[in-house]
């Protein structure tokens, strides 16, 4: 069976620089200059507080108790 690939990866000049970056800086975190500068940036640009999380699944909880819902949601294993 032939694979689909949803993202084939490409890593060019610029996105090398800035790899190299977190590796010289030691910031290869969840925080860091580049996180806080991103949340600026694009807050800024939709005049809104911009919160860079690291999952898709942080981000549904984080949505979610921002309209308030119960913390206790239950839902499948396999989400």
């Amino acid at each position: 069976m032939k694979r689909i690939l949803l993202s084939v990866p490409h890593m060019g000049g610029l996105e090398q620089g800035f790899v190299a970056d977190a590796f010289a800086s030691n910031w290869m975190s969840t925080v860091g200059p580049n996180v806080t500068a991103f949340e600026h940036e694009f807050g800024d640009r939709l005049g809104v507080t911009a919160v860079a999380l690291v999952s898709g699944t942080a981000a549904i909880h984080l949505g979610l108790r921002a309209l308030g819902a119960d913390p206790e949601i239950r839902s499948s294993a396999r989400v």
